[in-house]
């Protein structure tokens, strides 16, 4: 049988009292007398039934989710994946509220962070480009008890276990791996469009993009990133120009999660060109049925949200978190297998 709370009374030697103190990390107990109910815990294999405990205590987690005020399709699905997990995970007194931030404003986000209260928030998932005062104001945020991951979009201080999301460089190299095998062996030229290269994960996916391309497909001749900042204006204008400036445009990679703007533009040229893009959408999924794209690259938004909120309240339990389940898997999707 699994140890209880009693049995680590006695093995210490102290009363219960102590043991409910040492285990919720209350003050009044002496360093001494913590050790040895820390020995017995390990002695014992103890494993405390975190469920039953924050029903005894009325103990909930309260989680925030950052997330850009724009968007499109794919950011609609990652609050539709919040909602769900809100259900599933009510059971564990888990619940989270999302609140919108201007992505392309570092101090309004910090000034955000720095204003949250450890006493109605537990935990935060900020998906934001690299900005350092970001960085910096989630580090506060940790000082202040208060535990974050970097959700999709990670900051260059992010740990591995506190970012959620695929692996962007391997990503990248995929997509550098499939425009290769698609494109014809004659020389050609590959567009590459982003919301914003001041994002991580644009930057390792580009990264990835042009190991892949410059070591295996030297008649491949990459562009330099297109950045639209999620404006349909820019977007056209920026996309159309680069298709009248340079000739034999053989591919075109949209490395952002939001590929619907860009897409459209695209996919309106004259000329064919192999396309690949992320993140299943509606618009993905029919623009890869109806031929006008080659291959997606994927993450699955339901287990980034789970994820997310399983990692903040394992921080919050300091407890370690399942490696195993938290990694995000890529996934390749063509017209055959969607």
């Amino acid at each position: 049988m699994r140890p209880t709370t009693k049995d680590l009374a006695i093995a210490a030697g102290v009363s219960l009292a102590t043991v409910d103190r040492v285990l919720n990390d209350r003050s009044g107990v002496r360093e001494a007398t913590v050790k040895k109910v820390n020995q017995a815990i390990e002695k014992l294999g103890f494993i405390r039934n975190m469920v039953a405990a924050n029903l005894a205590r009325g103990k909930d987690y309260r989680f925030l989710f950052l997330l850009p005020r724009g968007g499109d399709q794919f950011l609609a699905g990652v609050l539709a994946r919040i909602e769900e997990a809100n259900l599933a995970f009510a059971a564990e007194m888990m619940r989270a509220e999302v609140r919108h931030i201007h992505d392309s404003d570092p101090h309004q986000i910090a000034n955000l962070l720095g204003g949250l209260d450890a006493d109605q928030v537990d935990g935060v998932a900020i998906m934001a480009p690299e900005f350092p005062q970001v960085r910096d104001a989630m580090a506060r945020l940790a000082e202040r008890g208060i535990a974050t991951v970097s959700f999709i979009s990670g900051q260059i201080s992010s740990a591995p276990e506190d970012f959620v999301g695929i692996d962007n460089r391997a990503a990248g190299a995929t997509a550098g791996r499939l425009m290769g095998r698609f494109t014809p062996l004659s020389p050609g030229k590959v567009l590459v469009v982003a919301e914003t290269m001041h994002a991580r994960d644009s930057l390792e996916r580009r990264l990835g993009f042009d190991e892949v391309i410059h070591a295996d497909y030297p008649h491949l001749t990459v562009l330099p990133s297109l950045e639209t900042y999620g404006d349909p204006e820019r977007s056209a204008r920026i996309i159309r120009a680069s298709f009248a400036s340079h000739a034999g445009i053989a591919g075109v990679y949209v490395l952002g999660p939001e590929a619907r703007v860009p897409l459209e533009i695209v996919t309106a040229q004259p000329d064919r060109a192999t396309i690949i893009a992320h993140e299943r959408t509606p618009f993905t999924e029919a623009a890869l049925m109806s031929g006008r794209i080659d291959a997606l690259i994927t993450q699955d938004p339901g287990h980034l949200v789970r994820s997310a909120m399983r990692i903040l309240r394992a921080r919050c339990d300091r407890r370690e978190i399942l490696a195993s389940q938290e990694k995000i898997r890529i996934e390749i999707f063509i017209k055959e297998n969607l």
